[in-house]
């Protein structure tokens, strides 16, 4: 249930094969043998990141935890490759919430939105639990949630992963749109009546750049 994996890791789970690892390796060097130009999109079903408050503040996050360990071995993979997606997708987690991670490779620093979108039918669940029945503290839209990363694989190049934005209340979906040049993830709530106003909140990357607007 949690967290997330791709692999038996070293043999701790020894009912899952290593194949989803010779998977990701192979396609990361198809992408650099045809020096593929389009949007690259790594989706799991497990979230490499879910919200919790920092230790300090005390409680604890959502139904759902992040998978850290599958994300290492995932950048372990991108990093030897010199690959990495332009966004990262997952759902497990009942909710909506949108991460800016910056990775550098080599001396080229990109900018990845990760995304969790698990609120397509399931009961949408906060971010934070309650406790002693009164709501969890939610954080702010742009928090600086770097401990949840705090030993990357990957450099970041000083720059902390950031929670751009969140719904832990409503039902919705993504709508993701690419063209040669730009990826579109944007998240519409079915709670809206309005369908033309119903996206809430969208990313655009820049494909050749890395680097979101």
């Amino acid at each position: 249930e949690d967290p997330g994996l791709i692999s038996s890791e070293s043999g701790k789970w020894k009912s899952v094969p290593d194949i989803q690892l010779a998977f990701l390796t192979t396609q990361l060097q198809r992408i650099k043998q045809e020096n593929y130009q389009g949007a690259v999109l790594l989706a799991v079903h497990h979230p490499p990141f879910t919200y919790s408050p920092p230790l300090t503040q005390g409680g604890s996050g959502g139904v759902h935890s992040g998978s850290p360990a599958m994300l290492a071995e995932i950048d372990t993979i991108c990093q030897a490759q010199g690959v990495y997606p332009h966004a990262f997708l997952s759902g497990h987690s009942h909710n909506y919430q949108r991460y800016t991670r910056t990775v550098k490779l080599g001396a080229k620093p990109f900018d990845v939105p990760f995304i969790v979108c698990g609120d397509g039918g399931h009961t949408v669940t906060p971010l934070v639990q309650a406790k002693n029945g009164q709501p969890g503290q939610e954080p702010a839209n742009g928090a600086n949630v770097g401990y949840l990363d705090a030993k990357p694989v990957i450099a970041n190049g000083g720059i902390p992963l950031l929670l751009e934005h969140f719904d832990g209340s409503n039902y919705g979906y993504l709508r993701v749109t690419v063209t040669s040049k730009q990826l579109v993830i944007g998240f519409h709530n079915t709670e809206t009546a309005s369908v033309p106003q119903s996206r809430v909140d969208a990313v655009t990357v820049d494909l050749a750049s890395h680097t979101m607007r």
